[in-house]
Parts: C-alpha cells; structure tokens; sequence
C-alpha cells in the first residue's frame, strides 16, 4: 500500500471519527442538526465558509484552467472572496437577526407558496450541479493516488465518504471536520507550490518549458477582464443568496459572529486560487500532454511520497468540506420548506430529522449520476450559480425594501431566472451579454419591478414576525 493511499485512508478515519464526535451536538432537534444550534463562533463560521468555497472548483477546478489559461484562473477563488466579504459586510447580520433556518421563510414572508416551492426547486439544482463537481474533482483525486482505480470508482468512494460524514452529523460534523481541512489544504497546497515551482526550475524553467502563445503569468490576460469581472459578479450574486452559505451564517451565536466569520473567512480563501492556479502551470510545464482536469493530481503524485500523500488528501479534503455543506443545505431545504410545510406540517422534531438525513443520502445518489455526465468544472459551475440571481434580487428587496416586496414576484421573478439559463444553454441568438449573470439580474429586475407595478393589489405584504 502506498504512502499516499494511507494518508488518504487515515483522513477519512479522522474524518468519520470527528463525525460521529458530532453526532452528539447535532442530536436533539433538526436544528441542532442543521444550524449546530445556533452555537457557532466566528472562527467556526470562518473556516465553515472557506470550506464551503474552496473545493473542487477552487482547487482542481481552477488548476485545470491554468493549465490551459494561466495564473489569471486565480481570480475564480479570489471572486468567491469577494462575494464572502460583501455578504458579511451587507447581509449576514441582517439573515442572523432575522432568525430564519432557510432563505425560502424569508421568500415566504412577503410572497405567497409559489414562490416558495420555486424556490427550493431552485436552490436545489443548483447545489446538485456544485455537489456533482465536488465527486469528479475527487474522483480524479483518488485515481491519480491509485491508478488502479478508475476514474468512476474514485467518485464512488467520495460520494459514500461525503454523504456519510454529513449524514451522521450534519452541521457540527461539517463545521468541525473543516477545521482539519483547512489546515490540510493550506499546508498541503502551500507546501506543493514551494515544492513544484522550484522542481520546474522556478520563473526560468517555467517561460523554457511553457508554450509561447499563453500569457501564463499574467493576473489578467487568460481569463480576460470581462471573464473575471463575470466570476465577480456571480460569485457575490451567489454569496448573497445560496443556501449553503445563509445556512453557515445562521448557525453563528450572533449577529456580529455571522459578520466577522463570514468576511474573515472570505479575506483568508483568497491565496488559495493563487496558489492552485500557480500549480496548474507548473502542471503544465511538467506534464504538457496531460488531461487538464489530472494534470494537478498527476504532478503532485511525483513529489516526494509522504508530502505527495498530504497534498492529495489536502485537495480531497476541499472537496470534502464543500459537499458536506451542500448535502446538508438540500437536505434541510427539502425536510423543511417542502415536507414540514406541505406534507406532513404536524411532523415531529425526530420525524423531521430523519426525513433531512434521508434528503441527504437521496440528494446524494442524484448528484453521482450526474458526476457521471459533467465535464469542464468552471464553466459548469458558474452557468448554475447564475441562477442565484433571482434569489438575490428578492431578498435585496426582503431586507432592504420591504414596503416594496410584491407576493407575485417572487414566483414569477424565480421562473423567469430559470427559463433564462435555459433559454442561454438552448438559443444561442439571447447570448447578446458576455455572461448569462448579467442577463438573469437584468430579467430579475425588470420582472421584479413589472409586477410590482402590474400587480398592485398584492403589494404591501405583513411581514411575519
């Protein structure tokens, strides 16, 4: 058995073990379950958000770009940053205080049931294309540990891995498990950085060894300022409004906690990208004729045994902690907006919990089948976080401008955010923006404002204490 292959499988061991070290915490109430019991410190949240943005897309994800791209493929982790940071500034305090467990009771309480069912639909396929991400990135990861097994068996494995550590302790596992996991993928990724770019021969060997017609060093050139100024905007649209992320903010054990922990952990994520970027070239140097999406894991399997080990479970790791909370939002979306509210409201706090550990292992085999069928990480990734625009332009109103909230729109403003990703990927003649994000806040707006202005009679909804 090789080094690495143990390191891989002492994770895990770590991992279940600090799972069902949660499995305590979390039991009692699907809140505790879901949210921690509201107990989380900002350190907690901190690592929690990092967790949660830096996976496999910030981490292989991007790897596979620079190798095609050059360092410019950075600034995908650094928009998630950004996107965290504005969140804290803005908005965490503002979810905290408002003492909700999803963001379909804030959609609730100025639009009518439509909206709702929309919108947990919504937020659900999109965090089953990030989940399916997180299994092909650690599929890659695990046959370049052991080439023995293919590339299907290696996203077996972590999706088993994945739904089970949630399963057993859902926000406490996940909020726990990530600070081993940060650790790891800031010590493993630092250290193969130092290590890959002097073994290439540093800035020298890099510019001998890299094809001519890539602007491989360069911060802007590659991805380009309109494709980075793109990842900006859909990456605050979706700090603003995704699930996964409202659901870390209120678990803090305040408001303040929510603020700090979410704009820390969105500064610390930033040197990450960098860094995975910075591999991904010297990938390229080192293995030029390499599938892009295995040329990180490739080259960290040629370090020495011990660090090889490390970093590979670090970028397992990353794939890890975005999963968990993602599994963990789909299932309390599902338990709480779709089966307490519409089938079964008199269900018990055991029955309810029961029924999120069954949306986890059901959400779960989903995403493998479509790990399956996904391919080119970025790009998949931002066409379905675009459709976080519709949520954000209803909770900017929710909490910012309440008099002007509109029952209709909410339904309506969400439907129009889908048909127009859907429109995008079909009729390329729409395709008139350089992204879809500006397309979808566009039609989000003007549909929210339409039928504020068409629909009056349904303006001015009580908000719920």
């Amino acid at each position: 058995m090789s080094v690495s292959l143990v390191i891989l499988v002492l994770y895990i061991v770590a991992l279940f073990a600090i799972s069902w070290y949660a499995k305590k915490r979390s039991e009692g109430s699907a809140e505790n379950f879901a949210l921690a019991g509201r107990k989380l410190s900002a350190p907690l949240i901190g690592v929690s958000i990092i967790g949660l943005a830096v996976g496999g897309a910030s981490t292989i994800g991007v790897s596979e770009h620079a190798f095609k791209v050059g360092l410019s493929a950075g600034w995908y982790t650094a928009a998630w940053g950004i996107g965290a940071i504005v969140m804290g500034m803005f908005l965490a305090r503002k979810y905290r205080e408002a003492n909700i467990t999803t963001i379909s009771e804030l959609i609730e309480r100025h639009h009518d049931s439509k909206a709702v069912v929309m919108g947990v639909i919504c937020q659900i396929i999109i965090q089953l294309v990030i989940i399916s991400l997180q299994y092909i990135a650690g599929g890659s990861i695990i046959s370049a540990i052991m080439p023995e097994i293919s590339f299907k068996t290696g996203v077996m494995i972590s999706a088993v891995t994945f739904i089970g550590i949630t399963f057993i302790g859902g926000m406490w596992s996940a909020s726990l498990a990530n600070v081993l996991n940060i650790i790891l993928i800031y010590g493993g990724i630092a250290v193969a950085t130092v290590i890959q770019y002097t073994k290439v021969g540093g800035l020298s060997g890099l510019e001998l060894k890299l094809p001519a017609n890539v602007p491989w060093l360069d911060f802007i050139d590659g991805v380009g300022p309109v494709g980075i100024i793109s990842w900006i905007v859909v990456l605050v649209t979706v700090n603003l409004s995704l699930q996964a992320i409202l659901q870390i903010s209120l678990g803090a054990k305040d408001a303040d906690t929510a603020r700090k922990g979410v704009v820390w952990g969105g500064i610390l994520m930033i040197p990450v990208g960098v860094m995975a970027a910075l591999l991904g070239i010297c990938a390229k140097a080192a293995y030029p004729d390499s599938v892009a999406a295995l040329a990180l894991p490739q080259a960290i399997v040629g370090l020495q045994p011990l660090l090889a080990g490390i970093t590979l479970a670090a970028l397992w790791a990353a794939d890890v902690s975005t999963a968990c909370n993602l599994l963990l939002s789909a299932g309390t979306l599902f338990s709480r907006d779709i089966y307490k509210r519409f089938i079964n409201p008199t269900c018990s706090e055991a029955k309810q919990l029961l029924m999120m550990r069954m949306c986890i292992i059901i959400t779960g085999i989903i995403t493998v089948g479509m790990a399956m069928m996904v391919s080119g990480i970025l790009g998949t990734i931002m066409m379905g976080l675009s459709l976080t625009a519709a949520f954000s332009v209803i909770v900017i109103v929710a909490l910012f401008f309440p008099r002007y909230a509109c029952k209709a729109a909410g339904f309506n403003t969400m439907l129009v955010g889908l048909l127009v990703l859907i429109a995008w990927q079909l009729v390329p003649a729409v395709r008139v923006l350089p992204h879809v994000i500006y397309l979808e806040w566009i039609a989000c707006i003007l549909t929210y404002a339409l039928t504020v202005v068409l629909v009056p009679e349904k303006k001015a909804i009580a908000v719920a204490s």
